[in-house]
């Protein structure tokens, strides 16, 4: 095996040739994308055979970092499984991090970025249409946060909040991501600070519009409800559908009456607000149209007896009003995607020092996480034909254990064994069905007792400090 070959990086997360959705990702999509960022993915010299950490071995892995937690995801954990890659290969390899933590840094982000949003819109291209809503693709949308090492770079950059104080505190990043309602993967992500000016989430999201194609619906929560949103993406002939803001009141006397708690209202255009210039505010229409469904929620527990939606989803014959409803009721899944990002991989605490490692971190997250995704896409189509299934039944959690098992495993193996091995898998995968928890209601509340410890009130140099000089806390 060449290590300039990028087939073990796919292989890793139990793809090969024959399978499904395999064009989402070629290996040739993998050295297109080196090639646009200028980085070479083929020896120029003798020499360069000698390179340990090429393009591939080094995007390998980067990848390997995100599957594993604590003391394993280490950059000394990533050399350790380069050098068990390097002899079973019959190379030698030194187990000093440096090299690889060079490389990483050399590592482009952008072609991070390519692969994880290319894999994303071919799977999209690829499902089945009994996956989509009503023949449609739906967007989540939502707004999250991670947390950083505390190194002067990443304070600069994403500072943490202000009402901390100086040396007690973590810089925090502001992420807004978008998932596929039918294969969960991201498809459109945006990073910011926690705070200041065009930082919000829904500054963020117009920024990242152009990712989705006309005919797409967003499906958000009532933060990102407001008329220059619903504006902007009726523009670009996007639908939405949200929650109505708190702060937003109708008058459903002069809107048309649909149904029993379904009206078509009209919006008028606000005073511009201070992020948006004079020529953008005049193209926006003075009045749009919108639907307003009432939601009764019947699920003991819930904090709400009604709700209102909005949407663009205007035909009432197409998109019924419990149509509206049981997609509404589905945005709660970019919860549980967002929970799969920041527990499952480990994102919620991330480990980089400086701001572009941070970011090369984060959307080496996404990319593992939609490769993740992909071998359960395939796993789903496989079983589809003996019971319906859809991906988003299976569970995540062992789709990255199997993966985990085999990654070193995988790359060395012969063809032959490699195919047989992924069959088996996908085959297993299949079989670990997420349980069936329709309105399951529980106490926000943990039962185990965490270790009770002091609050750090000052910053830890002058708490380490005082201490060898004998002053008591």
């Amino acid at each position: 095996m060449s290590l300039w070959q990028f087939k073990p990086v796919l292989s890793s997360f139990l793809q090969h040739a024959d399978l499904p959705f395999a064009e989402a990702l070629p290996e040739e999509a993998i050295t297109q994308a080196f090639h646009l960022a200028g980085v070479p993915t083929k020896p120029s010299a003798p020499q360069d055979e000698k390179i340990v950490y090429t393009p591939a071995v080094t995007l390998w892995a980067f990848l390997s970092q995100v599957l594993f937690k604590d003391e394993l995801r280490s950059c000394l954990a990533a050399t350790a499984r380069v050098v068990v890659l390097m002899i079973a290969l019959g190379r030698n390899c030194s187990d000093n991090s440096g090299a690889y933590c060079r490389a990483r840094g050399r590592l482009p982000l952008m072609v991070i970025q390519i692969l994880t949003l290319q894999t994303a819109d071919n799977c999209e291209t690829l499902v089945p249409k009994d996956w989509l809503w009503k023949g449609r693709h739906v967007h989540l949308v939502d707004g999250t946060t991670a947390s950083m090492p505390d190194t002067p770079e990443n304070q600069g950059a994403f500072p943490q909040p202000p009402t901390q104080e100086p040396g007690l505190g973590f810089p925090i990043i502001r992420m807004v991501v978008a998932l596929s309602l039918a294969t969960a993967m991201v498809t459109a992500m945006n990073l910011g600070r926690y705070e200041g000016k065009e930082t919000g989430e829904t500054a963020l999201l117009r920024h990242m519009l152009d990712r989705f194609k006309p005919g797409d619906i967003l499906l958000a929560d009532r933060y990102m409800c407001s008329y220059f949103m619903i504006a902007l993406l009726q523009e670009l002939r996007l639908d939405f559908v949200v929650r109505l803001h708190q702060a937003r009141h109708s008058d459903l006397r002069r809107g048309r009456r649909l149904g029993p708690g379904d009206y078509l209202v009209v919006w008028h255009r606000p005073q511009r607000p201070e992020w948006m210039d004079q020529a953008t505010y005049e193209r926006m229409p003075e009045t749009i149209r919108v639907r307003q469904v009432q939601v009764q929620v019947q699920e003991p527990g819930s904090r709400v007896e009604t709700l209102d939606v909005i949407t663009t989803l205007l035909d009432a014959d197409t998109y019924s009003k419990d149509d509206v409803a049981e997609l509404y009721h589905q945005r709660w899944l970019v919860e549980l995607d967002l929970r799969t990002l920041k527990v499952t991989l480990g994102m919620d605490v991330l480990r980089c020092l400086t701001p572009d490692m941070v970011r090369k971190e984060i959307w080496t997250c996404m990319l593992a996480y939609n490769l993740i995704r992909k071998s359960m896409l395939e796993a789903a189509l496989a079983t589809k034909k003996k019971k319906k299934c859809s991906p988003r039944e299976l569970s995540f959690t062992a789709a990255l254990q199997k993966i985990a098992a085999s990654w070193s495993t995988l790359t060395v193996c012969s063809t032959e064994q490699a195919v047989v091995l992924i069959a088996v898998h996908l085959e297993h995968l299949a079989a670990h069905r997420v349980g069936d928890r329709p309105n399951r209601v529980e106490p926000r509340a943990n039962k185990r007792r965490p270790k009770v410890l002091k609050l750090l009130t000052k910053p830890r140099q002058e708490a380490r400090a005082e201490l060898l000089a004998g002053i008591a806390e």
